[in-house]
């Protein structure tokens, strides 16, 4: 940790503190004044009336809104309020279940009052809750007893009586108290060895500082029969009982002050989410933040964020803005805490997440420091904070960008390869319809790039699609015809029936060796692109094991253009298909050569998505590969594989990723205090030779800075020397067979 993140993590703390006792006041205040119960407005009933008529005439699939869609609405809109299983019971999920088969014919006559009800049913039990967490409080925990909690409960069963409710609140808890316990000891490390390291060998300092670490950690808990040192770590860090229980009395505290648009706009978009998880309504008051809605956009730093679990959950960083220049916070950290500058932070866990964005926002030029769990953490005991100076993402840092570089394949051949990054498929529509006929493009952007590489000599291109989430339609179609003559790029299934959308254009720019570089956040436009010209053999695909999945395309409409207090719709209207009859949804786009990274360890992709439209297949568009890049597929693998097994860095991924994935496929963790200490260490320790790995390494290519530690993009641009030697009859003058074979297809 550095000597700036050390300061900036003692002044964070210490602000904790008051932070914590004036949210913990107002949330005491508003559980004395016992607002009355919600109910809806006269209008919704109105809302409803005309949400029943438009949404299964506008979605795509014209599934009628009937019973089985009002079942699976119910089954949305209780994870929207329960998320884990934890507050309600199975007789209030039982009686919730008894009236499912009537809500499509109540929200028809504009009926909305089951929403309310089992809104009030959820305030009663958080209330419930935040009492007993007192009571387990007040009693402590004995943290050396070998036991584990289901931490994975989003499909459990709701608890079937009190007894069994209290013991998984126990754990529950409990499992909140090690991991802060955890967070402190392991804070406490990182600034014993930052202080020793700052005092450069005075062993006598390094020796009074260890025994301060040591004395400084709390114990396990007083009422435990530990001991407990916190006074110590008390100006820069709260108890865990204080923690806990201002997490609890906060969120009791957003439920209280929810209106009831809080409540329409969940109830209703559990309909639209039971369609598919794309679709959902927004309240007229929601307007002004449609673009966090429609795209979750963090104006300010540079990233896209969801909800999970009551936290804020970084989906993507927007390439090009401040998040991404910054490069600490990662796609799958989860936001629980937010500061202006040197002020306090403020705790957002349980906040709507539209709240949770206008408090990352911000002007430009000022500092806003987030405290984020980090995807990688396995124990659920570390917090980092990561200070961000705001900034606009311009259209200049989206666009395209390219360089060329030196890159050693197999066999000691040296090439010159171009780089293009796409962070996303754009175009200035608006001079396009102003008759300009030079407008801004991506693909104008590309090709201009491409012929500036040619001109001076590269022997391959690699573009680069990660983090592409999509964009303009019409330019992922456009960009394809660079690099074939003319033909079908993708299919467009609609309500009116299957639109076949080609590249009428028969000049080709570039025709040589080329890879496109994909991950799991490769999305929408960008696995048009990939799709199309894997499908033409024209490019090897590298990257995950498969691009997000996500073939479909969502369209904002009013319910009635005629009063727009009734709010919009964002519906899917459009599903993408392959040329080759596949489509992408669900599925995505699998690479012929997988060199994964970290987000394959995540559960990041369409397929985790609940009520996701399922993959389908039609017919296949008239086309003519342009090569078959098949019978080079093995040997490409070999190389690449045995390449990654000796890097030292792609070992120490390997490792992270593992115990990544281990611990998304277990539902148990431990609750023992010395247990969970072993396993936090375990994965600082794994980060550290990762970090290390890319730190120490010397590529034979010489890359330096943050394209040496893209290790990927190194392999892709190795994958495509490996490709050229392969294409190039006097590189390998004894594989002409294999590249007539590719060859055989034009």
């Amino acid at each position: 940790m550095s000597k700036r993140a050390q300061i900036g993590w003692m002044m964070g703390m210490a602000g904790v503190l008051a932070a914590a006792v004036s949210i913990w006041w107002h949330a005491s205040t508003a559980d004395a004044a016992g607002k009355g119960p919600l109910a809806p407005d006269p209008l919704a009933a109105q809302i409803a009336r005309q949400f029943d008529r438009v949404l299964p005439r506008a979605h795509l699939s014209h599934q009628p809104l009937d019973a089985t869609v009002a079942t699976n609405a119910l089954q949305v809109f209780l994870t929207m309020l329960d998320y884990d299983r934890t507050y309600f019971l199975a007789s209030d999920v039982a009686e919730f279940e008894q009236e499912a088969g009537l809500l499509a014919d109540r929200l028809a006559k504009g009926d909305v009052d089951f929403a309310f009800r089992v809104f009030e049913r959820l305030k009663l039990r958080v209330r419930n809750r935040t009492e007993y967490v007192d009571t387990l409080l007040n009693k402590g925990f004995d943290l050396s007893v070998p036991e584990t909690y289901s931490w994975k409960r989003k499909d459990a069963p709701w608890a079937p009586n009190d007894a069994e409710w209290n013991e998984l609140w126990r754990k529950k808890v409990k499992n909140e108290y090690v991991a802060h316990v955890v967070s402190q000891r392991m804070a406490a490390e990182d600034r014993t060895n930052a202080l020793a390291k700052a005092v450069a060998g005075t062993n006598a300092v390094i020796r009074t500082l260890t025994a301060l670490a040591t004395n400084a950690v709390p114990g396990t808990n007083a009422a435990a029969g530990g001991s407990t040192n916190d006074e110590v770590l008390a100006d820069i860090q709260m108890s865990p009982e204080e923690f806990i229980r201002k997490r609890y009395k906060q969120y009791l505290m957003v439920l209280d002050d929810s209106d009831a648009d809080f409540v329409l706009q969940r109830y209703f978009t559990a309909f639209a989410e039971a369609y598919d998880p794309h679709s959902e309504y927004m309240t007229a008051s929601s307007s002004e933040d449609f673009d966090i809605s429609m795209k979750l956009s963090l104006v300010g730093i540079g990233a896209l964020l969801g909800s999970e679990d009551g936290a804020a959950k970084v989906e993507r960083i927007i390439p090009g803005g401040p998040a991404d220049r910054d490069g600490r916070l990662k796609a799958g950290d989860k936001i629980v805490a937010v500061a202006q500058g040197d002020t306090p932070p403020v705790d957002v866990l349980h906040w709507p997440l539209y709240k949770t964005v206008r408090l990352i926002r911000g002007e430009k030029g000022s500092t806003v420091v987030l405290t984020v769990i980090p995807a990688s953490d396995i124990s659920g005991g570390r917090t980092l904070k990561i200070d961000i100076v705001r900034d606009e993402v311009k259209l200049e840092d989206q666009a395209a960008k390219g360089d060329v570089r030196g890159v050693v394949g197999e066999h000691g051949v040296s090439n010159k390869v171009g780089v293009i990054r796409l962070p996303a498929f754009y175009a200035d529509i608006k001079s396009r319809m102003d008759g300009h006929e030079e407008s801004r493009s991506s693909t104008r952007d590309i090709a201009k790039i491409i012929s500036d590489m040619k001109a001076k000599g590269v022997d391959g291109l690699v573009l680069d699609l990660r983090n592409n989430g999509g964009g303009s339609l019409a330019e992922a179609v456009e960009m394809t015809g660079l690099f074939i003559t003319s033909g079908p790029i993708v299919q467009v299934r609609e309500q009116r029936g299957i639109q076949v959308l080609s590249d009428p254009d028969p000049d080709v720019l570039y025709t040589g060796p080329l890879v496109v570089l994909v991950n799991r956040h490769s999305a929408s436009a960008s696995e048009i692109l990939a799709a199309a010209l894997q499908d033409y053999g024209r490019a090897v695909l590298v990257g995950d094991s498969k691009t997000h999945g996500k073939g479909t395309v969502q369209s904002l409409q009013n319910l009635d253009d005629r009063n727009p207090k009734l709010g919009q719709l964002k519906v899917t209207t459009h599903s993408f298909y392959r040329i080759a009859g596949g489509s992408t949804q669900l599925k995505g786009v699998v690479p012929d050569i997988v060199v994964p990274s970290v987000l394959d360890a995540l559960e990041v992709g369409e397929e985790y998505l609940p009520h996701a439209m399922q993959w389908s297949v039609i017919n296949t568009a008239l086309y003519r590969p342009v090569m078959d890049l098949r019978p080079l597929l093995p040997q490409l693998r070999q190389w690449s594989e045995a390449r990654r097994q000796k890097d030292a860095r792609f070992t120490a991924q390997a490792d992270i990723t593992r115990r990544i994935k281990a611990h998304q496929q277990s539902d148990e963790i431990s609750l023992k205090l010395d247990d969970r200490l072993a396993l936090a260490r375990e994965e600082k320790g794994l980060e550290k030779v990762q970090q290390e790995a890319l730190e120490s390494d010397d590529t034979e290519s010489n890359e330096t800075g943050k394209h040496e530690n893209d290790i990927v993009l190194v392999e892709a641009e190795r994958i495509l020397a490996d490709l050229i030697l392969l294409t190039t009859p006097k590189e390998k003058p004894d594989d002409h067979s294999v590249l007539e074979n590719a060859r055989g297809g034009q």
